[in-house]
């Protein structure tokens, strides 16, 4: 299973932004999908996880009502997607989507629940 992240950069605060991650391989064992992000200084968090079909997902509280992950299941690739709207400077970090073979993860994701992991993609917010 191979996980890649894309979409990240500089956008002003209030700004939005869309990652994008691709996992491809054997995705019949691809089930929870989640983004997290990492901060510098700070602990790796976990902020939206989605089900296996894309029906059910979760946020942390600091991205509720501002981030939507969205889910597309095809043969051979899973995409999952982070809509990032009204960001704010806090929401610097690296952000990272991880996948895992597990089910019921995807509620309050956390790292140590999920064995495949992208490179990450840097989201800067700033004026």
């Amino acid at each position: 299973v191979q996980v890649a992240e894309s979409g990240g950069g500089l956008v002003q605060p209030g700004g939005s932004l869309r990652l994008s991650c691709e996992v491809t391989g054997d995705t019949q064992y691809v089930l929870s999908m989640a983004w997290f992000r990492q901060a510098p200084g700070k602990e790796r968090e976990g902020i939206a996880g989605v089900s296996s079909g894309g029906t059910y997902t979760d946020y942390a509280d600091s991205v509720k009502d501002r981030f939507i992950i969205t889910r597309q299941n095809a043969v051979g690739k899973n995409t999952i997607f982070l809509q990032m709207n009204s960001l704010r400077p806090e929401d610097t970090a690296m952000y990272y989507c991880a996948a895992t073979a597990s089910r019921g993860v995807w509620r309050r994701p956390t790292p140590g629940d999920f064995e495949h992991w992208g490179r990450g993609t840097l989201v800067t917010v700033s004026s």
